[in-house]
């Protein structure tokens, strides 16, 4: 076994891009378990548009990532010693363990054990994990979708939205995405199984885009965007329309933009706007996991990954996600199991 840990460490603050100078590789001797941890070796790191959140200077739903730190993310790993009671040598685990090759847990900060026969173990980071959790979250119990009635998301070709769409047309719904780019429209259409994409970049008039893919009004939009999107398709929301708020990734947390009030259209259309965040549904991750892998059996989910090789690749991974440049979940293959 090796004598030194790898880790990816937060050296800046966006200003206001994210770049991959803000983060530094460096190498730190390696942790050592006491009495009731364990080592777990970092197989894959998962990469998240709220990450752009986490790093910067303003603290919004969690305190900032502080400087010289080891980067936060959700991670899949292999315990590989053990002296704690409820994790064994060989386990794979979902947890937080952040950037680095290797971290000792008391197991705080572990969120589930994995059964690698059920699915790809990195699809605990993915459609069956934390963006399979958001999803269901989101759709299933706060837009409580009914057969026949239609969804809307954003980013749809996403780690979370193609979920979302996949979920919506299990339960009867019919779903339009709006995506980014023609190749994420054709993976909208033909390997997430909505029935309408938008290109929001590259239409003439996304309201009127909007009005032809749901000719019956929206009655759940899923948003994981805010601005210009989000606008156009509140006005499209018929009456008892639920909103789910996922994230904001086309605004900038700080400051606070101004745009169109939704006041007026919430309050005529009788409707729902809620957001939420999956952090605060950790608890419930194997509940819920069990629920999304009844649709993965099922053969109803599908997924994309979008996949970097070692930890020195996830800074500039990031960079090209939260530029839209991902063209699936996007996951850091960290190390191979033990």
């Amino acid at each position: 076994m090796t004598d030194t840990n790898l880790q990816v460490i937060l050296t800046g603050r966006p200003a206001p891009a994210v770049t991959a100078d803000l983060f530094a590789l460096q190498e730190a001797p390696m942790p050592v378990p006491g009495p009731g941890q364990c080592l777990i070796k970092t197989l894959y790191l998962s990469l998240e548009p709220a990450m752009r959140g986490w790093i910067a200077e303003q603290a919004n739903y969690q305190e900032p990532v502080p400087l010289g730190a080891v980067m936060t993310g959700f991670t899949v790993g292999e315990v590989i010693a053990s002296d704690h009671p409820d994790y064994a040598v060989g386990d794979l685990v979902m947890g937080r363990q952040g950037w680095q090759s290797f971290a000792v847990s008391d197991g705080a900060d572990i969120v589930r054990k994995l059964d690698p026969d059920l699915a790809p173990v990195e699809t605990a980071l993915g459609p069956l994990g934390i963006n399979g959790v958001t999803a269901y979250v989101g759709l299933v119990e706060i837009c409580a979708p009914k057969a026949g009635e239609t969804v809307v998301v954003t980013t749809g070709a996403g780690a979370v939205g193609s979920v979302v769409g996949q979920l919506a047309k299990a339960l009867g719904c019919r779903t339009v995405a709006l995506t980014g780019s023609d190749d994420k429209v054709a993976a909208c259409l033909e390997v997430f199984g909505y029935d309408a994409a938008i290109n929001y970049k590259t239409v003439d008039d996304l309201p009127a885009a909007l009005a032809a893919a749901t000719p019956e009004g929206v009655d759940c939009f899923f948003d994981n965007v805010g601005g210009a999107q989000f606008d156009a398709i509140v006005d499209r929301l018929n009456v008892g329309g639920r909103v789910a708020i996922c994230g904001t990734i086309a605004m900038p947390s700080f400051p606070l933009p101004t745009g169109p009030r939704v006041n007026r259209q919430l309050l005529i259309k009788r409707a729902r706007m809620e957001g939420f965040l999956v952090l605060d549904h950790l608890d419930r991750f194997d509940e819920l996991a069990d629920k999304l892998a009844k649709f993965y059996r099922a053969g109803q989910i599908d997924y994309r990954v979008d996949l970097a090789d070692g930890l020195a690749a996830a800074p500039a991974a990031l960079v090209r996600l939260l530029a839209g440049e991902n063209t699936g979940k996007a996951l850091v293959r960290v190390g191979a199991p033990a």
